[in-house]
């Protein structure tokens, strides 16, 4: 199944490196991208390239199960961290507003891939009994990345409108990245994966309803994460007036639930704490109405108040953080390493939902102010209720 050369503890340590530094070279430039494609996009413009890059990264997701197949998981990382290399260098240099927003979309759907990859390493070395505690650890370290890169990206940008030093950091990252699974993995030995046509694959998901409650419990997720990832920075910039330095630090102190609860509450899910296990469908379901109330509640605070934008921004997360973790366990518990084809359709999710964020705020301002799209993104968050409410707890 896997080469067991490097002992599995220190490998599973070894990946969670790795994903923090991806996660680094993901994150730093990420709550500026909008911002810098503002500079020759509008924001109508700017919501069909971040959907450019999510249709993409669908078709991506689609044929990567038989691109791995056929190279195998540990060459295909290495390629894909090569052409992401030359897509950031594009980034960098490139003057041109048409060739920054085609590599803009393409390198959209290259870091998407990398992340399956790294998710299949990952499960080829989890344990059965410990998936909670594992992925717990491995989400708690890359959103550790997500805690200190806003920190870094605004540093970067330092009040001016030096967007691309976010990319030359970015790019730097991906050189130790390249290194580390250069080192650690070349004989690694790829589970026999499951080969299924989109027919097969699709009755396959239907076989399990309970993934088809998780997939739109994600979805839901991932679209929160999308809308505040793409709109919540301009809204703290452009109406509510925060500088550069100052919403830097709103999202560093809004990140810190993540690395501080979800290894906790994986642990939980796996019975680590006296014995008993507390049951992922509630605290994902606790975790939503968190985040769902604490996003309506954004849109009735105007004040240019540091500490007041951060508490709440925090406590969105909280909810987040609990539900993702809880999502990632779920799944994993349920899912084969083998099923590399399953894993990518539950990741679909991610771009998928840079369709439907950008026409929440298409639609909406259409019928309301950009100040309301926080009620109806908190109540979107709210309907996850009704597919958590079906999901049958797993155990073990």
């Amino acid at each position: 199944m896997s080469s067991h050369t490097t002992p599995r503890t220190h490998i599973i340590y070894t990946i969670a490196v790795i994903g923090f530094i991806y996660t680094l070279h993901l994150v730093i430039p990420m709550y500026s991208n909008s911002s810098f494609l503002n500079i020759f996009a509008d924001e109508n413009t700017l919501s069909y390239i971040y959907m450019a890059g999510a249709a993409l990264s669908i078709f991506g997701y689609l044929i990567a199960p038989g691109i791995i197949r056929y190279f195998g998981n540990y060459r295909t990382t290495i390629g894909l961290i090569l052409i992401q290399i030359c897509l950031f260098y594009g980034m960098v240099a490139s003057t041109s507003a048409l060739t920054l927003t085609i590599i803009f979309i393409i390198q959209t759907a290259i870091i998407a891939l990398i992340s399956l990859c790294l998710d299949i390493f990952l499960e080829v070395y989890t344990e059965g009994s410990n998936v909670g505690s594992v992925r717990g650890l491995y989400t708690a370290t890359l959103n550790a990345s997500w805690v200190v890169a806003p920190l870094i990206g605004s540093m970067l940008i330092n009040g001016t409108s030096n967007y691309r030093n976010t990319y030359v950091a970015a790019l730097a990252m991906l050189f130790p990245l390249l290194y580390l699974v250069f080192r650690n993995f070349p004989k690694f030995i790829d589970p026999n994966y499951i080969h299924l046509s989109p027919h097969q694959l699709i009755k396959h998901i239907y076989s399990n309803k309970n993934w088809i409650r998780l997939f739109f419990a994600n979805l839901i997720l991932q679209i929160f994460y999308s809308w505040m990832v793409v709109y919540s920075p301009i809204y703290l910039n452009k109406t509510i007036g925060f500088g550069w330095e100052d919403i830097g630090i709103i999202l560093v102190i809004m990140l810190i639930p993540f690395p501080l609860i979800q290894y906790p509450l994986g642990k939980l899910s796996d019975g680590g704490y006296g014995g008993k296990k507390y049951g992922q469908k509630n605290i994902m379901a606790a975790g939503f109405i968190i985040m769902g109330l604490a996003t309506v509640s954004l849109s009735f605070f105007t004040s240019q108040s540091l500490v007041l934008w951060a508490t709440l921004l925090l406590i969105t997360r909280i909810g987040a953080a609990a539900v993702e973790i809880m999502i990632e366990t779920y799944f994993f518990k349920t899912v084969s390493v083998r099923d590399s084809a399953a894993l990518g359709l539950f990741r679909i999710t991610r771009p998928l939902s840079y369709f439907f964020a950008p026409l929440i705020t298409i639609v909406g301002l259409c019928f309301t102010s950009n100040t309301n799209l926080f009620i109806i993104v908190g109540f979107i968050c709210l309907t996850a209720l009704i597919p958590v409410g079906g999901i049958r707890e797993v155990r073990g």
